[in-house]
């Protein structure tokens, strides 16, 4: 990267981040069950731990509430803003009255009332927001939360990033398998900084990055998004690229972002090389080859946030797999942070893998399989407060989960 590129990389992250803390850097005014106006509740207090500060905004939490946190908004963004794509206050509250817990991509604009809908990005023929678009959505998304709802519980913003920022006037860098193929920790390091910053100074503050998968058939077409077949390597090369995003201790600097591991696991040894397909593994290979850039990265950094895979694992799904995430990454590994879905692959479990006849039963097998966090509109955990009310899910469950996201938020500075 020239001084010169780096220079208008720098004023842009300073101008903007300078934007977000002056626009939205003050404490909500709704007052939470039980504060008194001569203290503040301890949530709200930076003095005390995170742990505490955690089970206490968790106890003052509605049902509703708490499950509004496990929520993302993204095809539906159109419920929280105007057909020109402005954030919309008066939607967001007629609509998500108890919150929301994440916004997908606010640098798309993904929602905007469109003739056709299918680009992967924005709808068909929209340019997408600008850095100083994206930035005065975000903090009118931010004003929104922390003043508006009870309890002033900000949104995790997340974006794309698997070789720098994927945004209008952000820069890329080279495809994953070729800045592997750098063997160069040091320089990934570098690049993934850059996108932390053009990314924390538009207002995100989650990564869905880097992608660990160890890619062993070269039929697959996501090779790209990979650092190759060979575990150590694998290993490497995200460990490079989570302290370039986030560095190396919590809370996050002011300057960084929190990431996202995917997709754990078996994804790139799919049957016949087709993306998705069923990964006929067993055990001693997944702890062999699969495994170890996921286990390294969570008990060698402080990484707070993991996302399944679609694929199928010996003939279950990844997102239907307590073994997989709640056994092996939480309890073995002791990985605290939030598991999130794939995009749409809760309501995968019943059209693509046929397990469930409708997406209620399989919000109830996904979140009683450890899946915290439902990406990237709600589909099955819009029915979390039903199935908790039914008994089909007990409200522990629910718990736990909005402890693990609230958690990544406060150590994301958020609060």
């Amino acid at each position: 990267m020239g001084k010169r590129e780096a220079r208008g990389v720098r004023v842009l992250a300073a101008a903007a981040a300078a934007a977000i803390v002056g626009a939205w850097g003050v404490s909500g005014t709704a007052q939470p069950r039980s504060a008194t106006s001569s203290s503040a509740p301890v949530y709200k207090d930076a003095s005390k731990p995170i742990e505490a500060r955690v089970e206490d905004l968790l106890q003052r939490m509605t049902l509703d509430e708490k499950a509004a946190q496990l929520i993302t908004l993204w095809e539906q963004k159109s419920r929280i803003q105007t057909d020109d794509g402005r954030f919309d206050p008066a939607e967001a509250s007629t609509n998500f009255s108890n919150g929301i817990g994440q916004i997908a991509r606010p640098s798309d604009k993904r929602g905007v009332t469109q003739s056709n809908v299918g680009a992967a990005g924005a709808s068909a023929g929209a340019v997408n927001r600008d850095a100083r678009d994206t930035a005065e959505y975000v903090n009118a998304a931010q004003h929104w939360a922390v003043e508006k709802t009870r309890l002033g519980i900000p949104i995790l913003m997340h974006e794309e990033a698997l070789h720098g920022y994927v945004a209008r006037g952000a820069t890329s860098f080279p495809q994953s398998i070729a800045l592997a193929s750098s063997w160069d920790p040091a320089l990934l390091e570098r690049v993934f900084s850059v996108a932390a910053r053009e990314m924390r100074a538009r207002g995100a503050t989650l990564a869905l990055a880097p992608a660990v998968d160890v890619a062993r058939d070269p039929r697959w077409g996501r090779i790209e998004e990979t650092y190759g077949e060979d575990p150590y390597l694998v290993s490497e090369m995200g460990l490079a690229a989570i302290r370039g995003f986030q560095g190396t201790k919590l809370p996050l600097p002011a300057d960084r972002i929190m990431v996202t591991l995917k997709h754990m696991t078996g994804h790139g040894q799919p049957e016949n090389g087709t993306n998705v397909g069923p990964a006929h593994l067993g055990e001693r290979e997944l702890r062999e080859v699969f495994f170890p850039p996921f286990e390294r990265a969570v008990k060698e950094l402080p990484v707070r946030s993991v996302m399944a895979s679609y694929n199928e694992i010996d003939g279950v799904p990844s997102h239907a797999n307590p073994w997989l995430l709640e056994d092996v990454l939480k309890k073995e590994w002791g990985f605290k942070g939030a598991v999130v879905s794939d995009y749409f692959a809760i309501n995968e479990l019943v059209t693509r893998h046929k397990m469930f006849g409708d997406v209620k039963d399989a919000a109830e097998r996904a979140i009683k399989s450890g899946v915290d966090s439902e990406t990237p509109d709600p589909q099955g955990y819009a029915h979390l407060v039903e199935l908790v009310r039914k008994g089909r899910v007990p409200q522990a469950l629910v718990d736990d989960a909005v402890r693990r996201v609230l958690r990544l938020k406060f150590e994301s500075g958020l609060f």
